[in-house]
């Protein structure tokens, strides 16, 4: 009798199994998923190609967001020396990007970042570096990406620095899903596993293609 109720038991577990296999097969509710930490305000910058760039154009786009400024000569090689690597493992990706916003606005102006650009042989399609007022770029760190926590907020904005070595990644839908440090290898490697989790992610909302919003994902 135990034999036989050991065995059904055995069988309705596996039904349940199976069960929640078919509900759940070929969506995304089984896969490991990262927390959403916060919303990307709507945002307008000026990358270095001189193109006005906003939350629309990238829009279905994974990217990995970092402040830096071009004078830096401290912590800002190194970040962009860690980028530059995951951009090497990321960018056949369609969907993948990086975005660079600088904290010296009044120093890094579109000439200096063409040339920061160049000198790093970026993919200027992928890899875009904004400037904008400083308030808005400040604002950016600080209420979208969450890169910016330990400031004061009653400084003249004009005493205020930016100088931070995290990185925020974000998805498809303009969410904040992780943030890493720059300088941390083992941290790096975790974005590198993170932006795969996220690149895998669907994505049923407009893209922006040619100037034009489209609904077609593919």
């Amino acid at each position: 009798m135990r034999k036989k109720l050991s065995i059904y038991l055995l069988f309705f577990f596996l039904l349940l199994g199976a069960f929640y296999i078919g509900i759940f097969w070929g969506t995304d509710q089984w896969k490991k998923k990262l927390p959403t930490l916060n919303e990307v305000k709507p945002f307008a910058f000026i990358n270095q190609n001189g193109d006005t760039i906003t939350n629309r154009h990238v829009a279905g786009k994974v990217h990995v967001v970092e402040f830096f400024f071009t004078t830096c000569k401290g912590i800002c090689p190194k970040m962009n020396a860690a980028l530059l690597e995951i951009a090497k493992n990321n960018y056949d990706a369609d969907d993948f990007m990086i975005l660079s916003h600088t904290v010296d606005p009044d120093t890094d102006s579109l000439g200096r970042l063409k040339i920061f650009s160049d000198s790093l042989k970026l993919n200027n399609k992928k890899w875009w570096l904004l400037t904008g007022t400083k308030e808005k770029l400040y604002e950016a760190a600080r209420k979208s990406y969450l890169l910016d926590d330990q400031h004061d907020e009653s400084a003249a904005i004009a005493e205020q620095f930016i100088h931070t070595q995290l990185f925020a990644l974000v998805d498809k839908k303009g969410s904040v899903r992780g943030i890493y440090d720059g300088l941390d290898k083992k941290e790096l490697k975790k974005l590198e596993e993170d932006i795969r989790l996220v690149l895998n992610e669907g994505y049923d909302g407009p893209r922006f293609v040619n100037g034009i919003f489209q609904n077609n994902p593919n």
